[in-house]
């Protein structure tokens, strides 16, 4: 049978939708602004597929016959984390907002989490920067090996502890108590994150032992569908945290945008009879939320320069589709997600190409289509745009 992949461009977002007033996101563009800030973008092999048709992007022309067909997406789950946003590509709308902790969490909460985890106390409960947070209570955490929480505009809640101080293990163990015995009901966030780092005093480091433990999701989505209709399913990257493990049969962790490059290739050549969804997780996390326009269009091109390597190991059946799952416009004020239309493109060598497939109305349109490609019936969300690359 042939294979799906879709590749998720982290953060990648094409120009606010209509609702971005009700975020504060009225402007937010990360593409145009981007290209706009740095002088144009360069990025050939995304303009083949028809990324300069979905968006006036400086130095990303529009091309009258495309390889691939385009469109943009609209989110109409609430809110604009990660967890929504792939739950709706996976076909699961969303109608609430996880809950969010601007000024920390409240002294149940955290009484709660000292107890269950049999602490002595905690450092932190603000909301803050991951590296930054560690540069500032780091030496703290080590004098009383009490543990940093924070949080930051997303719907999560975050545990920083050197792997000298609290072993990695234990860390984990804290995550599992906090997801299932304290973070529930109101405050069920979208996700509790591990976040192990090392170094010394004045020169502490993240490592790549991080762990997100999602919340359930409340619904079925493609991965359950396809997996019992007997098609492999495989993560790789953040993918396999979003969706908490769930019948993802093999879940490939990756360091960075590279590796998810790189792991996604090799399990193209290497599989059949499969879905492979991917994450590149490193437009969001090292650059978008840290307001560098440079190093977030550094990172596009080196997505742009390995995508010929990505479309030569699809075999001729198979279809790939590039998307986001929210934007995170390192230009705009702040450092929190954008609420944007995010890009849609869609290649194969057996399907039509140079279509225009308009405004979608859902990120679940993405999955709508798989089902039908599989031919899969569903309760999916969303319509499908299959007919119109047949």
């Amino acid at each position: 049978m042939p294979k799906v992949v879709v590749i998720i461009i982290d953060g990648v977002g094409v120009g606010s939708t209509p609702d971005a007033v009700e975020y504060n996101d009225v402007g937010g563009n990360t593409l145009c602004n981007i290209a706009a800030k740095i002088g144009g973008l360069d990025l050939p092999n995304l303009q083949e597929l028809g990324l300069g048709n979905i968006a006036e992007i400086l130095g990303v022309k529009k091309k009258s016959d495309c390889a691939g067909s385009f469109g943009k997406m609209k989110a109409q789950s609430r809110g604009k984390d990660s967890t929504t946003g792939h739950w709706e590509i996976g076909g699961l709308i969303t109608n609430y907002s996880f809950p969010v902790y601007p000024n920390g969490f409240p002294k149940e909460i955290i009484e709660k989490f000292i107890q269950l985890n049999k602490l002595e106390g905690i450092l932190g409960n603000k909301a803050a920067s991951g590296t930054e947070i560690i540069f500032e209570l780091g030496e703290e955490h080590i004098r009383t090996g009490f543990p940093i929480v924070y949080t930051s505009a997303d719907s999560v809640f975050q545990i920083a502890a050197h792997e000298e101080v609290i072993p990695v293990e234990k860390l984990y163990e804290i995550c599992n108590v906090t997801r299932d015995k304290i973070m529930t009901g109101e405050h069920a966030v979208g996700r509790i994150i591990a976040r192990p780092f090392i170094g010394e005093i004045g020169n502490f480091s993240r490592t790549y032992r991080r762990k997100d433990y999602a919340l359930e999701a409340h619904g079925d989505m493609i991965f359950d569908l396809l997996v019992q209709n007997s098609i492999v399913t495989i993560g790789i990257g953040k993918i396999n945290d979003l969706f908490a493990y769930r019948n993802i049969n093999k879940q490939i962790k990756t360091k960075s945008n590279l590796e998810g490059i790189q792991e996604t290739i090799k399990t193209i050549s290497e599989e059949e009879n499969s879905y492979i969804m991917t994450n590149l997780v490193d437009f969001d996390v090292n650059f978008g939320h840290r307001n560098d326009a440079a190093g977030f269009s550094t990172a596009l091109k080196e997505f742009d320069n390995h995508l010929l390597d990505i479309l030569t190991a699809l075999k001729t059946n198979d279809i790939l589709m590039i998307t986001s799952d929210h934007g995170n416009d390192p230009t705009f004020p702040g450092t929190d997600h954008t609420r944007e239309f995010v890009p849609l493109l869609v290649y194969g060598r057996n399907i039509r190409r140079s279509v225009d497939l308009g405004i979608r109305e859902t990120f679940a349109d993405v999955s709508k289509t798989i089902c039908d490609f599989y031919q899969i019936n569903n309760n999916l969300s969303g319509n499908s745009f299959y007919s119109e690359l047949r």
